[in-house]
């Protein structure tokens, strides 16, 4: 069921309840009650009066030309809400006028420009009102309301399914492409060619603020493409932060890991890093406190300025990975003198009864565990058995 057709059962189950409700014969009381449901329902159910409606609003519509008024006066009290709540999904912005669809265009900025904030051009193309003709397509007069369509842009069929029963169709006018309007190829305007819209290319200074977030848009009021008699919609920019090689975001806050080796983490450190604002922060560890392997440490006030207050900033999280050595670093004969620096080894317990002693050995994780090979070679030779005696593709079915 079209939009159409759907408003049409809406409004007649509407007239129907109310009809019941006000007329003069159940209740005296009504008063001209009865008079705006049918007057509402008289306009609502024409597509002609509707349109009239939508244009010129009351006043116009009973003097059959323009005038003023609002669209939702006599239905809202009526009908419980205005033509728009029956008519669907056209959008209207606070004056009356029908408004456009707003453009949505995605902006890539790196952390270093929502750290630091960022003032760039974008260069987008759009429709603008052509200015030979001022939007009319053609010269003084030459636009002419479309006769197929009667300028409604829509042609309606009703076909008649049974006795008492009619289903209304709408489809787009090819006379006029849906626009309702039809201009003589010779009155046509030379410079849009009767479109009454031409393609110009727009410059739009973008301030990305710092603190500002993945997801965030930032809003152009008004400047989205240009119709006759229609509100220009907004061109709306949606940010996209680009990965960073070191920096990871969370909220206000970051997160870097950064790799010592163990004598650092046991002998205390000191390293320098760039900041995103090309600032070199030196951070300093004490010998004597450990860092352990995968432990985190905070500095305070060096994470993402807050937006709209930069001046306060969120934290920085460094995670270390320590880095052991290698096989072979040190002559065995220093391992004991290694091993009078370290923590003592802790005591072996004793132990009563057999032991047999196992020899630790290098894993390759690419090549899995023993266990699964050995299950996988006995897979294969009962593959192998079962198909020698049952043929390929065949399994015992055990009872």
């Amino acid at each position: 069921m079209n939009r159409d057709s759907h408003l049409c059962l809406i409004v007649s189950k509407a007239y129907r309840k109310l009809a019941k409700e006000y007329h003069p014969d159940k209740n005296p009381n009504a008063g001209d009650k009865f008079k705006e449901i049918s007057f509402a329902y008289e306009v609502l159910s024409n597509p002609e009066k509707r349109e009239l409606y939508d244009r010129y609003g009351e006043q116009g519509l009973r003097e059959g030309s323009g005038g003023g008024g609002g669209m939702d006066d006599i239905f809202s009290h009526i009908f419980g809400g205005g033509l728009f709540g029956f008519m669907g999904n056209q959008s209207r912005s606070r004056n009356g006028r029908r408004r456009g669809e707003d453009m949505m265009h995605p902006l890539k900025v790196s952390l270093e420009d929502l750290y630091n904030g960022k003032t760039t051009k974008l260069q987008l193309s759009k429709n603008v009102l052509c200015s030979a003709c001022s939007g009319q397509g053609g010269k003084s007069g030459a636009v002419q309301k479309c006769s197929a369509c009667r300028g409604r842009g829509v042609r309606i069929m009703i076909r008649q399914l049974a006795p008492g029963m009619v289903q209304q169709m709408q489809s787009v006018c090819a006379d006029c492409n849906g626009e309702g309007e039809v201009i003589n190829e010779k009155d046509r305007c030379k410079k849009c060619e009767g479109k009454k819209v031409i393609k110009e290319v727009k410059i739009l200074e973008v301030h990305v603020d710092k603190g500002m977030k993945h997801g965030q848009r930032i809003t152009f009021t008004g400047e989205a493409d240009q119709a006759p008699g229609v509100e220009p919609g907004d061109i709306v920019l949606l940010l996209q932060e680009k990965e960073h090689e070191v920096f990871q975001r969370d909220g206000n806050d970051l997160h870097m890991t950064y790799k010592i080796g163990l004598v650092e983490a046991l002998c205390g450190f000191q390293f320098t890093f760039k900041h995103l604002d090309g600032r070199q922060i030196v951070v300093k560890y004490p010998p004597g406190k450990v860092i352990e392997p995968g432990c985190v440490r905070v500095v305070r006030g060096e994470g993402m300025p807050q937006y709209r207050n930069p001046f306060e900033k969120g934290d920085l999280y460094i995670k270390f990975d320590v880095q052991f050595p290698e096989n072979n670093w040190i002559n065995p004969d220093k391992l004991s003198e290694l091993e009078d620096l370290l923590p003592s080894r802790p005591e072996v317990p004793n132990i009563i009864g057999d032991t047999e002693e196992v020899e630790l050995q290098e894993f390759d994780s690419t090549r899995g565990s023993g266990g699964g090979q050995r299950r996988e070679a006995y897979n294969d030779s009962s593959d192998e058995e079962s198909s020698s005696h049952h043929g390929p593709g065949v399994q015992c079915a055990h009872q």
